[in-house]
């Protein structure tokens, strides 16, 4: 018996082997999930269909985000084939890249307007589609990362759509619970990732987070996909509009700084 067992996942945001949502993907298919997959576009299609056959997903749907659509097409389809949803997955993120790099009063007005859609409103637009198919209760996860709360640098644009995920992830799960869908993120450390590749500076941010985190290292996809598998079972039943960090504890310093560091200064 498996955590997952008779429930039916929907993941949005699977790009290759090395996602997060890769991750989170195999933990729920190895405690008995029914996984379906969305992805974006044509360019990650060779990329996202062996992935799917590695582990015999055959519900395999491309779409934009952003396009409500696109969102009802994929959602029709569920309904039609499985009557019912049970577990929403958002690993859904982009900005333009002038709009992570250079200074953060230069992020344009369309750039804003973009992260902010595909990144933090895709949420809202999913989770309205998701309801009514979650009729015994559900678990929506999505994914956001410490820039949200603390400045970071060269995040910017995408830090802004990271704090308004975290306060979508509330206000739905005040919205939803009363029909005992739980709404929470994770907050997941750096990864060596295809989204995170597009972060200027991103090679520095692994090696200082490996550096200074109190585990003294990284986090791996399937760590991130270990804590989406207890908040999508009934094991976090009493849990709702939560940040949990996965971030080897990143996220509790105050002076980023290693004991040799401070031994260096005096």
């Amino acid at each position: 018996m498996g955590l997952m067992d008779g429930k039916i996942a929907l993941v949005f945001g699977l790009a290759n082997k090395n996602s997060i949502a890769w991750g989170i993907i195999q933990k729920l298919h190895e405690e008995g999930a029914t996984i379906l997959l969305s992805y974006a576009g044509e360019v990650m299609e060779k990329r996202v269909f062996p992935l799917a056959q590695e582990i015999g997903v055959d519900f395999v749907e491309s779409a934009d985000v952003s396009k409500d659509e696109d969102l009802d097409k994929i959602f029709d389809k569920v309904k039609e084939r499985y009557g019912r949803l049970d577990v929403l997955v958002h690993s859904v993120a982009y900005a333009n890249r002038e709009d992570l790099d250079g200074r953060f009063i230069d992020i344009s007005r369309e750039g804003f307007k973009l992260a902010l859609d595909i990144s933090a409103y895709s949420l809202i637009a999913m989770a309205k589609r998701a309801e009514p198919l979650m009729t015994e209760g559900g678990s929506i996860i999505s994914l956001t990362y410490y820039a949200a709360e603390k400045v970071m640098p060269k995040y910017h644009v995408m830090a802004i759509a990271k704090a308004s995920l975290e306060m979508i992830t509330r206000y739905l799960a005040n919205d939803m619970g009363p029909k005992g869908i739980r709404v929470n993120a994770i907050s997941a450390g750096p990864i060596k990732t295809l989204a995170a590749a597009g972060v200027p500076g991103i090679r520095t941010m692994l090696k200082y987070s490996e550096k200074t985190a109190p585990l003294r290292r990284l986090v791996s996809q399937i760590e991130v996909g270990k804590t989406a598998l207890w908040l999508a079972s009934d094991l976090s039943s009493a849990v709702t509009g939560e940040v949990v960090h996965v971030d080897a504890g990143f996220n509790v310093l105050g002076l980023t700084a290693t004991a040799e560091d401070l031994a260096e200064m005096g």
